[in-house]
């Protein structure tokens, strides 16, 4: 919270106008293109995140597919993943939300700009659908985020089992999955904290539809998953190292 605070305290002056921009583009999503909606987003967070004394260092992004129609798959450590991807990535993408957090005020608008997906973890016929949903657009070149672990880490670095049923989508669509390791994100909005942080993304090569075509949605949640843990216990060793 004290780090939200700080983010809107620097940017006072600019805030009425992004609150403005952000309802009126919510509401009229439609009348503006993704690539439009997407840099009124990311021009947003850009100056929230220094505002908040964040600092996003991206590796990777030459790995995303030069083609739309891929799907984000990184560990989950808190609200502000959000807010590092959307620095981070240029390729405008939407989300899968859990259906809790849909209403909440701020997240609300975001998510209607995104035109991102709800899902209710406790009805597996309205998941199937969600599923179907994505997996149709992805097919048509939108790109997605979704966080297979199901909900975030509570212990920092550390990574949760990766479901497999989140993989379905991109199996459906036979689209690219991108593994992400998401490192110290939690110290955004997860810790009582206004100390200068530093979130580390890893965009890691994808993983394309001849490669897992045949495997069990479980088998390559399963890859994804220590692709990611991998990654963040190299680069925590860096750190701890220097």
């Amino acid at each position: 919270m004290k780090r939200i605070i700080l983010m809107v305290l620097n940017n006072i002056p600019f805030v009425p106008y992004w609150w403005w921009q952000l309802c009126h583009y919510a509401k009229k999503a439609d009348q503006y293109s993704e690539e439009e909606r997407y840099a009124l987003l990311k021009k947003i967070t850009v100056h929230a995140n220094k505002g908040g004394r964040v600092k996003i260092d991206a590796h990777g992004v030459e790995n995303l597919p030069d083609k739309n129609g891929f799907i984000l798959y990184p560990n989950h450590q808190g609200m502000f993943d959000v807010l590092a991807f959307v620095e981070s990535c240029p390729k405008p993408f939407s989300v899968v939300m859990k259906k809790e957090v849909e209403n909440v005020m701020f997240l609300k608008q975001v998510f209607h700009i995104m035109k991102a997906k709800a899902l209710d973890r406790s009805d597996i016929r309205q998941g199937m659908k969600v599923i179907a949903e994505v997996s149709k657009e992805v097919g048509e070149g939108r790109n997605y985020l979704i966080f297979a672990e199901g909900t975030r880490s509570k212990e920092g670095n550390k990574v949760l089992d990766f479901k497999g049923g989140s993989f379905k989508a991109a199996m459906k669509a036979k689209c690219p999955i991108v593994p992400v390791a998401v490192i110290d994100a939690y110290k955004g909005f997860d810790t009582n904290s206004i100390q200068p942080i530093t979130v580390q993304l890893h965009y890691l090569p994808p993983i394309y539809y001849e490669e897992y075509k045949n495997m069990k949605s479980t088998e390559v949640a399963e890859i994804v998953k220590n692709r990611i843990k991998e990654t963040i216990e190299k680069n925590i060793k860096k750190d701890v190292d220097k």
